[in-house]
């Protein structure tokens, strides 16, 4: 990814329109098969909101900052 793609991503949080700088890579094994991952983003203040919710549900497998 470039500068000015990663500047354009937003948060995945509901309301929030501040930049991401996470990815939280997620399946929901009774949906997706084992290797599929989704992926939200997260900027810093929401990272570990979003991380518990799907972590809570047995979803989250991994957390990977963007590239700047």
């Amino acid at each position: 990814m470039t500068d000015a793609s990663t500047a354009l991503l937003v948060c995945s949080a509901k309301g929030c329109q501040a930049a991401a700088r996470w990815t939280l890579l997620w399946n929901n094994p009774k949906l997706h098969t084992p290797d599929r991952r989704k992926e939200w983003l997260a900027c810093n203040d929401h990272k570990e909101s979003l991380g518990v919710f799907l972590g809570a549900r047995g979803f989250l497998k991994d957390t990977r900052p963007l590239p700047t």
